[in-house]
């Protein structure tokens, strides 16, 4: 399989190089020439399949070509040694709990899938220079991957993180592994992390200095792995014999999440339409009132993961509907909640149902409250545990959530951090020192 790059102004790339590089040299982001649909068999015998079998169907028709059949089989399922139910939680909405990996977050999926990648092309390559992952995190992503890639031979990880915008839990995730996990705290927004990163790529006196590569979204091998979920989702509602009239509904920051979904989609999955719900970083939304894109910094919210304010898998999604607003807005619809909103569906959620959502599931919940129409039956992504966010959710649910032993056990570390100003030049200087 060949890749390209959205801004069309790259060579072609193969998954090798789309996976080591992550950006591509015109700083667009890496496309698949060709999605393969799956055969209508795979459908009619998904809800009788196992969660690891539907992902390594999933992942042949995406990596098939580019690894070994074998070595697949065995990168899945060392990935997916958990499950991820699908929840009723209220009349015909549904909670897909992507919370049951190491970290309790849905991250978990397309890190540990990367890492193992990575590891496999550079044994491939027989090579001893060492890779180093470049990551820019506004909560989960950072936590997913540091504990993804820990101990991974031949490869490094620098975190990169806005310095007091993550939760607490979070940051322990990442900051007490040690080994082969920095952290570096940022003095400043999640963008301004992820400009970091994005720079250091295009730097050419850094790439002779350093192997570098990103396990953000932007990185093919991360987020295309998330379809895994949306296949499994469409497979457990099946078994419900609720599969018919679909809507999917995505927590979206950054948009890789949705993004791998609408790649599912394109393969063939049976998914009526999309909701991308957002936070008060409403970019994506006002695109799809206006048609217009317009970036702008991010705002700080409860639901701070999804803190992005230029969400880099825009590009990717207006790339595969042709730049097309209307192929877009007939597929997608999008929300948008203020932090007060999403306290008062927490609430609200929890009066009725005695389920509890954390700030990020939150918006999609309300989303298919409100936006849910007759005969459809909507899922929505609930993306980390609550206990994640343990000071919010029991300040607005009155509740004391309990923290499972394996957040707790994060929270016993020792924090270990190198603090980083916003400035290019800083943290290149700081890379060039290593």
């Amino acid at each position: 399989m060949k890749y390209y790059s959205t801004n069309g102004k790259a060579p072609l790339a193969d998954l090798h190089k789309a996976v080591v590089k992550g950006l591509a040299e015109d700083r667009g982001l890496y496309m698949p020439q060709e999605i393969k649909k799956l055969p209508k068999v795979f459908f009619d015998n998904i809800g009788d399949m196992k969660f690891q079998d539907i992902a390594y169907n999933v992942a042949s028709a995406f990596f098939g070509e580019d690894v070994d059949l074998d070595s697949l089989m065995d990168l899945v399922y060392d990935t997916l040694q958990f499950d991820c139910p699908v929840v009723k939680v209220k009349d015909d909405i549904y909670s897909l709990e992507l919370f049951h990996g190491p970290t309790l977050a849905f991250k978990d999926v397309g890190a540990r899938f990367m890492a193992r990648l990575l590891q496999y092309f550079i044994r491939q390559e027989g090579s001893h220079e060492q890779v180093n992952v470049l990551v820019a995190t506004s909560g989960d992503t950072g936590s997913a991957v540091a504990n993804g890639f820990l101990g991974v031979e031949g490869i490094h990880v620098y975190v990169l993180y806005p310095k007091g915008k993550v939760s607490p839990i979070q940051e322990c995730q990442f900051t007490t592994l040690g080994q082969n996990i920095t952290a570096v705290e940022v003095d400043g927004v999640f963008d301004d992390c992820q400009a970091l990163v994005k720079s250091a790529f295009m730097d050419n006196e850094l790439n002779q200095h350093m192997k570098l590569t990103s396990a953000n979204s932007i990185n093919v091998a991360r987020f295309l792995p998330q379809a895994f979920y949306y296949f499994n989702a469409y497979a457990r509602m099946k078994q419900l014999g609720l599969a018919d009239r679909l809507v999917m509904c995505v927590p979206s920051g950054n948009f890789g999440n949705i993004c791998a979904a609408l790649f599912g989609h394109e393969m063939g999955l049976p998914i009526s339409r999309f909701i991308a719900a957002n936070n008060a970083n409403d970019i994506f939304y006002k695109y799809l009132q206006t048609g217009k894109y317009e970036p702008k910094p991010s705002i700080q919210t409860l639901a701070n993961a999804m803190d992005v304010g230029d969400p880099s898998n825009f590009a990717r999604i207006y790339d595969l509907y042709g730049q097309s607003h209307e192929r877009i807005t007939s597929l997608i619809s999008g929300a948008t909640y203020s932090d007060d909103q999403i306290r008062e569906t927490m609430r609200q959620c929890y009066k009725e149902t005695g389920y509890i959502l954390d700030p990020h599931g939150a918006c999609g919940y309300q989303a298919l409250v409100d936006g849910l129409k007759q005969g459809e039956v909507g899922v929505f992504c609930e993306t980390a545990h609550p206990a994640k966010f343990k000071e919010k959710v029991d300040e607005i649910l009155g509740i004391d959530v309990e923290i499972p032993e394996r957040l707790a056990a994060f929270m016993r570390g020792e924090k270990q951090s190198v603090p980083m100003t916003k400035e290019f030049a800083d943290f290149k200087q700081y890379l060039l020192s290593q």
